[in-house]
C-alpha cells in the first residue's frame, strides 16, 4: 500500500484537485505560461547584462560590438520585465480564484447531497474549516508549487542550454545543483505533508472550539462555562501552534538548502571562472581568452538571474503539503456515502399528490465513522441496518390530495422523522412510500420537494433582508407575489410599516423580529412554494398561548386547498383537520373521539 504522505499518495490527491479544475484549464495554462515568460525575461536580462559587462572587460572589438549591442536591448527588456510580472501576478490570481470559487461550489454542493437534514454529528467549526480554510489551502498547489515550477523548469532549461553552447563542464557545474534545488519540493513533500495534516486537524479542533460555545453563547455564561470554554480554545491554540512549528521547521530547512543549492550554482560559475587563465584545460575549452572570460561573466549573471526564480522554489514543499492536507479533508467529507441515493434511472413525475405510506420503518444511525464523515460499520447510508431502536416501525399513513391530517405524538415519538422522509432527507429502512402512486425511491429528490414543501419547527430566518429570505421557496418570485404570501401570513402590514420594507435584514437567526413574527415570515416563505403538499412539523413551537393560537388560525386559512400534514404534539382546537392520528410504538393510531 502507498504511503499516503509520501509522492505515490499525493499524486492521486493532488491529480483530483487539478481534475475540479479542468473548466478553468484555459486560466490555469496561461498563468503558467505569462509566468515562464517572467522568469525568462529575468533570466534574458540579466544575460544581456553580462554580455555587456564581459564586453567592456575585454578589449576585442567584435566582443565589444556585441557587447554593445546586447547593452542597447536592455531598456526595452528592462520595461518588458516589469509588464510580465505584474501580468503573472494578474493571470496566476485570477486563475486561482475562480479555480477556488468553483471548488467552493462542488463542496457545497457534496454536501448539500451529504448534509440534507443538517450539520448533525459534524461539528460546524470543523466544517467552516474545511469550507474556507482547507479550500483556500488548494491555491498553494498552484500559485506556490505549480507555477513556480514552471518557471524554475524553463530557467533551468534556458541556463543549461546556454551555458552547454559554450562549455558542458560550465552547463553541469551550473545547472546540476539548480536541478536538485527543482527536486527538492517533492523531496521535502512527504514529511511536510504529515506535519501539515496535524495543522490542518489541530485547525479544525479550534474552529470547534470556538464556534461551538459562541453558537450556544446564552447557555456558556449561563452555566458560568466561559472560563472552561476559553481554557479549550487555550489548548487548542496550543496543539496548533505546536504542529505549525513543525511544519514551519520543516519549510525553514527547505529554504536553507534551496538557498544552498543556488549558491552552489553561483561557486560553480565562480570556480570555473577561477581555473580560467591561458594554458588551463578550461580556457582552451572556451576557446580563447576573451571568449572564457565571456563565458565566465555570463555563468555568473546566469546563476544570479536563476536564483531569484529559485529562491521561492522550497516553500513548494510546504505548500504541495498544506494542499494535500487540504485536499485529504475536503475529499474526506465529500466522499462520504449520501443519506439518500438519488435513482440512476428517475421515473417521470406523477400527475397526482397523494402520500400513502405502508409498513415503514425507521432508525437512525448512531454514528457515522470515527471521524463523523462516511456510513458507520454496519449502517449504509441511512438504509442498511442502523443499531438505534426504530423510531418508526409498521407505520401506515394516507394523505389524500386536499386532505388534512392531523399527526399527535410527543418528543421522540417519530414526528420529524417522518417529515424527513417526505422530504427525502433520509430513507427509510422498510416498508414503502408512494406519490402519487410512484414509489418516492424512484423520484429524484429535487423533484419531490417542488411537491412537498415543509415548515419545520426551527424554520430558519438568514441575515439577509426579507425579500431574499421569502425567495428561497422561489426565486423567480415577484414583488407582488411575495407580498400575497406575506398577507397570508398575516405579516404584510408590519412589513410594510418598516421603513425599508421587503429590504428589511432579518439578522442573524431572525433576531430584528419577535418569536411570533418571524415564524410568520417562516410561513409565508412556505406559502411562497408551489408545493400542493405542505408539511407543517410543529409550526407554533415556542410561541406563547395566545400567539400560538393565533398562528393556527393563520395557518389553517393560508394552507386553503393544500394537501396538510400537520405534526404537533396536541391540538388547541382551531386547526379542523379532516382526520387525526397518533404516533405510538412507530405506528399512526386513529385517535380516540
Amino acid at each position: 500500500m502507498a504511503d499516503p504522505s509520501g509522492p505515490a499518495g499525493l499524486r492521486p490527491l493532488l491529480g483530483r484537485v487539478l481534475a475540479l479544475w479542468r473548466p478553468r484549464a484555459g486560466w490555469l495554462w496561461a498563468g503558467g505560461l505569462v509566468a515562464v515568460v517572467a522568469a525568462l525575461s529575468g533570466v534574458a536580462l540579466l544575460a544581456l547584462a553580462g554580455q555587456g559587462v564581459a564586453a567592456v572587460a575585454t578589449d576585442d572589438r567584435a566582443a565589444l560590438l556585441a557587447g554593445t549591442a546586447a547593452l542597447l536591448l536592455l531598456r526595452p527588456l528592462a520595461l518588458l520585465r516589469p509588464l510580465a510580472r505584474y501580468a503573472e501576478r494578474l493571470v496566476t490570481h485570477a486563475a486561482t480564484f475562480r479555480a477556488l470559487a468553483d471548488t467552493r461550489l462542488w463542496f457545497f454542493r457534496r454536501l448539500a447531497e451529504r448534509l440534507p437534514a443538517g450539520i448533525g454529528l459534524r461539528r460546524s467549526g470543523d466544517l467552516l474549516g474545511r469550507l474556507v480554510t482547507d479550500v483556500e489551502s488548494l491555491d498553494g498547489l498552484y500559485l506556490r508549487a505549480l507555477v513556480p515550477a514552471a518557471a524554475a523548469l524553463a530557467v533551468l532549461l534556458a541556463v543549461a542550454l546556454a551555458l552547454g553552447a559554450l562549455s558542458p563542464l560550465l552547463a553541469l557545474l551550473v545547472a546540476l545543483p539548480l536541478a536538485v534545488a527543482l527536486l527538492l519540493p517533492v523531496l521535502i513533500a512527504p514529511g511536510a505533508v504529515r506535519a501539515g495534516d496535524r495543522v490542518a486537524g489541530t485547525q479544525g479542533e479550534l474552529r470547534a472550539a470556538v464556534v461551538d460555545p459562541l453558537l450556544g453563547l446564552e447557555d456558556t455564561l449561563a452555566a458560568n462555562a466561559e472560563g472552561r470554554a476559553v481554557a479549550r480554545v487555550a489548548a487548542a491554540g496550543e496543539r496548533l501552534a505546536r504542529a505549525q512549528r513543525r511544519l514551519s521547521r520543516r519549510a525553514a530547512w527547505g529554504g536553507a538548502a534551496g538557498l544552498l543549492l543556488t549558491q552552489l550554482a553561483l561557486l560553480g560559475a565562480l570556480g570555473w571562472g577561477l581555473l580560467w587563465a591561458p594554458g588551463h584545460g578550461a580556457a582552451a575549452e572556451a576557446g580563447g581568452t576573451h571568449a572564457g572570460l565571456a563565458a565566465a561573466v555570463l555563468a555568473l549573471f546566469l546563476a544570479v538571474a536563476a536564483a531569484e526564480t529559485f529562491g521561492g522554489l522550497p516553500r513548494a514543499g510546504a505548500a504541495l503539503a498544506a494542499a494535500a492536507a487540504g485536499a485529504r479533508r475536503l475529499f474526506e467529507a465529500a466522499d462520504s456515502t449520501p443519506p439518500v441515493a438519488e435513482p440512476t434511472e428517475p421515473a417521470a413525475l406523477p400527475p397526482g399528490n397523494a402520500l400513502r405510506l405502508r409498513g415503514v420503518r425507521f432508525a437512525w444511525p448512531s454514528e457515522r465513522g470515527p471521524s463523523g464523515w462516511g456510513p458507520s460499520e454496519g449502517e449504509a447510508a441511512g438504509r442498511g441496518a442502523p443499531d438505534r431502536a426504530p423510531v418508526l416501525d409498521g407505520l401506515d399513513l394516507d394523505l389524500p390530495e386536499g386532505g388534512r391530517v392531523a399527526l399527535l405524538g410527543p418528543s421522540g415519538a417519530g414526528k420529524s422523522s417522518l417529515a424527513a422522509l417526505l422530504l427525502k432527507l433520509a430513507a427509510p429502512q422498510g416498508g414503502s412510500i408512494t406519490l402519487g402512486g410512484v414509489d418516492l425511491a424512484a423520484l429524484p429528490a429535487a423533484a419531490v420537494r417542488q411537491r412537498i414543501a415543509c415548515l419545520t419547527q426551527d424554520a430558519r430566518l438568514f441575515d439577509d433582508t426579507i425579500a431574499a429570505n421569502l425567495r428561497l421557496a422561489d426565486p423567480d418570485a415577484d414583488e407582488a407575489a411575495l407580498w400575497r404570501a406575506l398577507d397570508r401570513a398575516r405579516i404584510g402590514d408590519l412589513v410594510r410599516a418598516l421603513p425599508e420594507g421587503l429590504g428589511t435584514r432579518c439578522g442573524e437567526a431572525g433576531a430584528r423580529f419577535s418569536g411570533g413574527q418571524a415564524r410568520r415570515l417562516a410561513l409565508a416563505r412556505t406559502l411562497l412554494s408551489p408545493a400542493p403538499v405542505l408539511i407543517l412539523d410543529e409550526p407554533a413551537a415556542g410561541l406563547d398561548a395566545d400567539t400560538e393560537r393565533a398562528f393556527l388560525e393563520t395557518l389553517d386559512e393560508a394552507t386553503s386547498g393544500r394537501s396538510v400534514l400537520l405534526i404537533v404534539h396536541r391540538l388547541v382546537g382551531v386547526e379542523r383537520p379532516t382526520r387525526i392520528l397518533r404516533l405510538i410504538g412507530g405506528r399512526a393510531i386513529p385517535a380516540a373521539g
